[in-house]
């Protein structure tokens, strides 16, 4: 089927927090959302730490409110090298299994699932997804004025309702934060597909504390 990347000559809006967020309507994104307690605070303390370092090197203030916007006009070498240190440096710490890992558990799993699938076709078209112990890798179209940031949340707070109610529990389930990036070729398309298929052996997890969903060929 046809997925809509990222287009140079469209306009793009930039938010951040944390991490930057690059948004395009009706694109195709690569998003992560992990569980509250996926990264210790002293790993997460340190991976700002190096980061903001990097920023005030390129003469971005990470306090300023437009520091995404800033990252997002330095040369693309440069845009690249941050990406590749800090945004891979993250993922693979999500695969270190900190916290509880409590979405091992099928039945839990389920509910991330059944959650990522009910809008499919609707708000959504999803391409790939993988659910590990400590977060959720999504590979989705946006379709119409579907927006990123509010079908995130959705989709988290819907998913934590259920979650913590099969628990028994009160309180946040997921980080408040989740991770996206705006897919802008056919060949790095190719490679989130593959990191999501390969995530699981990568990070060392057994069978039946992971789900993996793929659309099937031809359908969409």
């Amino acid at each position: 089927m046809h997925w809509e990347l990222f287009d140079p000559n469209e306009e793009v809006r930039i938010t951040a927090g944390r991490l930057p967020h690059w948004f395009q309507p009706g694109r195709l994104y690569f998003i992560t959302f992990r569980t509250d307690d996926s990264l210790p605070a002293s790993v997460a303390r340190l991976w700002r730490q190096r980061r903001d370092d990097w920023l005030r090197r390129q003469g971005i203030d990470p306090r300023s409110a437009d520091w995404a916007s800033r990252l997002a006009s330095l040369p693309a070498w440069l845009r690249r090298q941050f990406h590749k240190t800090f945004s891979e440096e993250f993922l693979e710490d999500l695969d270190r299994g900190y916290g509880e890992c409590l979405l091992k558990r099928p039945s839990l799993a389920s509910i991330v699932v059944e959650g990522l699938l009910h809008f499919d076709q609707d708000r959504y078209q999803l391409s790939n997804f993988v659910v590990m112990p400590n977060h959720v890798h999504v590979l989705a179209g946006l379709l119409g004025s579907t927006d990123l940031v509010a079908q995130c949340y959705s989709w988290k707070k819907n998913m934590a309702l259920r979650i913590n109610r099969a628990l028994d529990r009160r309180g946040r389930f997921w980080h408040e934060e989740s991770f996206d990036h705006l897919v802008r070729s056919g060949e790095q398309f190719e490679s989130l597909q593959r990191y999501i298929a390969e995530n699981p052996s990568k990070a060392k997890v057994r069978e039946g504390e992971y789900v993996i969903w793929q659309r099937a060929e031809g359908t969409g």
